[in-house]
């Protein structure tokens, strides 16, 4: 034995040792289930001891404990078992079935810790906890067929009002089952009878559509989710599995999830929430602005709606409605108990806020939302806008300064701190200085495909356009999927109007790794009015413009318009540009040279 062992029994023959013929003296008992030092087990039968006399802890089984428990300390897992097991038999106590069955899982020995389990059930067979432990070992050996018994045991000895959270459960447990179709098949025929009684059809239900779209049964999930709401058109559970299995090529489950929320009852926030997030998912602003909208009718106290609701009425323009919406959530927000959610959704909040002040060139309005940003996590970014606002005041030095003070708190902060300064620059059009710095970076970091194509774009605007070249084509041979190098180079051949098949070409290939991107297809429609391809053009703009509402799509969508005489269609487009941004310098250099005033 080691010292600290000897030590340890030395310790506990003095505290526990029995004068003999005497019973163990009481300790106090743990109020764990599980013990955790070799003291522990004991302390709840000495407990039982001083209780009842009769107990059947003698001082031979007392000291048989001991052993056991000295055993699993010495890290000798086998004996530690055995002992506390027959201890177990001889007392018929569940707490030392427990213990066996725990040491027996520590130790790693799943054959042991099923033989702790099944006699446990065996000596205690209405025990909840026996009948989830033998499933639990049994799921984790990959024995999913002998896991029907335990597992119907487990729900019938459940109270009746809980079943609905053990059906919830189900899906977890059995998400390490190998055979996952094997798995929906038989939970479902151990627990057939809950499919049809009130109360729990539509949660069993909601369990095996979660099984089956686990083992890829997409069309017996959504079957499932159906005939779970057929049975309680108030359920969640089944609406959760329809909103898991969204998708534009099952229309099925967004109408059952729409028939849901159809009913004047149904719907807690944070299940409309999940339908909204969906929604943004799919980039379906309208539906989700609109479900958002329902959301606050119905709870105008629900906080995160409104801050859902001012992100995206600032997205769609809405500058007005967006700052009401964002200024509820805030209030809403600050009257709650502080936690992590709360506090990045105030930033959030605070960013948008000053967005909308810096569009009115409220620059101290802007600056003073910034400065309540307090979360570490988003301090960079907020001293990042305030350094931009600094430079709109002709301040860019004191901006470069506040970027170059930030504390570098974590791994690649230092590098952000580098694009945050370029992109400053750039955004006062020092392209020169940020050319320079970024060239000092690629210095150290010459495989940093990100500068590298980053410096192709300040290549570009100080009229290198040889170099950008070369660059943009060093960052396709090191990365070939990086698309937005393709779209660069594209764009900036068919913008030159030089090499035009070339640039359909590279255009049309960052398409393929990014086919929803509106801006490769704006560039995508560019080409094809460069190449004099007009009616292609304008389809190809208009869907991207109408995806993506952006003033260079406008500044393209309507010189395509004004090309084919359609004028008054390209004015209003080209109004609804500036809007967006009336000082785009794509928009504003198409209006120049057209000699167009809007």
């Amino acid at each position: 034995m080691t010292k600290q062992l000897l030590c340890t029994l030395a310790g506990l023959w003095l505290t526990l040792a029995p004068v003999a013929g005497q019973t163990a003296p009481a300790l106090p008992i743990t109020t764990k289930s599980t013990a955790t030092s070799p003291v522990a087990t004991l302390q709840q039968h000495q407990a039982k001891e001083a209780e009842n006399p009769t107990s059947a802890l003698d001082a031979q089984l007392f000291y048989q404990l001991l052993i056991g428990e000295l055993s699993a300390i010495a890290g000798e897992p086998a004996p530690a078992v055995s002992l506390i097991l027959d201890a177990a038999e001889k007392t018929n106590d569940p707490q030392l079935y427990q213990r066996a069955t725990e040491l027996a899982l520590q130790s790693r020995s799943g054959e042991a810790a099923l033989q702790a389990a099944r006699a446990w059930k065996k000596a205690h067979p209405t025990s909840i906890e026996a009948s989830r432990y033998m499933l639990q070992i049994l799921l984790a050996l990959n024995r999913v067929t002998e896991t029907a018994e335990p597992l119907k045991a487990l729900v019938e000895l459940t109270p009746t009002m809980e079943r609905p959270q053990t059906f919830a459960a189900v899906p977890r447990l059995y998400a390490r089952a190998g055979d996952k179709k094997l798995a929906a098949t038989l939970v479902e025929q151990a627990l057939a009878p809950y499919f049809t009684q009130p109360g729990t059809a539509a949660p069993a239900w909601a369990m095996a559509g979660r099984l089956r779209l686990a083992a890829g049964d997409a069309t017996g999930a959504m079957e499932a989710a159906r005939r779970g709401h057929a049975a309680d058109a108030q359920a969640e559970g089944p609406i959760i599995v329809a909103l898991d299995m969204m998708d534009p090529k099952r229309p099925q489950a967004e109408s059952l999830i729409r028939q849901y929320f159809a009913g004047s009852t149904a719907g807690s926030p944070e299940l409309r929430m999940a339908y909204v997030r969906n929604l943004l998912s799919a980039e379906r602003y309208t539906n989700a602005l609109s479900q958002i909208e329902v959301l606050l009718k119905e709870k105008p106290d629900f906080a995160q709606g409104w801050l859902v609701l001012g992100s995206l009425q600032l997205q769609e323009n809405q500058p007005t409605k967006a700052e009401t919406s964002l200024k509820r959530y805030v209030d809403l927000a600050e009257q709650q108990t502080p936690n992590d959610e709360s506090a990045r959704g105030l930033a959030q909040a605070f960013f948008a806020l000053a967005q909308i002040a810096e569009k009115r060139k409220d620059l101290v309005g802007a600056e003073a939302w910034l400065k309540q940003i307090e979360r570490p996590d988003m301090l960079m970014q907020a001293q990042i806008r305030r350094a931009s606002l600094l430079g709109q005041q002709g301040r860019l030095q004191d901006g470069l300064k506040l970027i170059r003070e930030l504390p570098e708190l974590k791994e690649g902060d230092e590098r952000s701190k580098l694009m945050a300064e370029v992109t400053l620059l750039k955004e006062f059009k020092q392209y020169l200085p940020a050319y320079e710095l970024i060239g000092q970076a690629i210095i150290q970091s010459p495989a940093d495909i990100d500068l590298v194509y980053e410096q192709a774009m300040n290549a570009e605007k100080l009229d290198r356009l040889d170099e950008m070249e070369q660059l943009l084509r060093r960052v396709i041979n090191l990365k070939p999927d990086y698309h937005a190098a393709y779209n660069a180079l594209g764009y900036s051949l068919a913008d030159r109007n030089v090499r035009l098949p070339e640039a359909k070409v590279l255009i049309q290939k960052a398409l393929t790794f990014a086919p929803t991107d509106p801006f490769i297809k704006d560039s995508l429609g560019w080409v094809e009015f460069r190449l004099g391809n007009q009616p292609e053009a304008l389809r190809i703009l208009e869907a991207a413009f109408k995806a993506r509402p952006d003033p260079e799509i406008a500044a393209h969508l309507g010189e395509v318009l004004w090309s084919m005489g359609q004028r008054e269609r390209a004015h209003a487009i080209w109004k609804e540009g500036k809007t967006l941004n009336p000082e785009n310098e794509t928009l504003l250099e198409t209006l120049k040279r057209l000699r167009v005033k809007i």
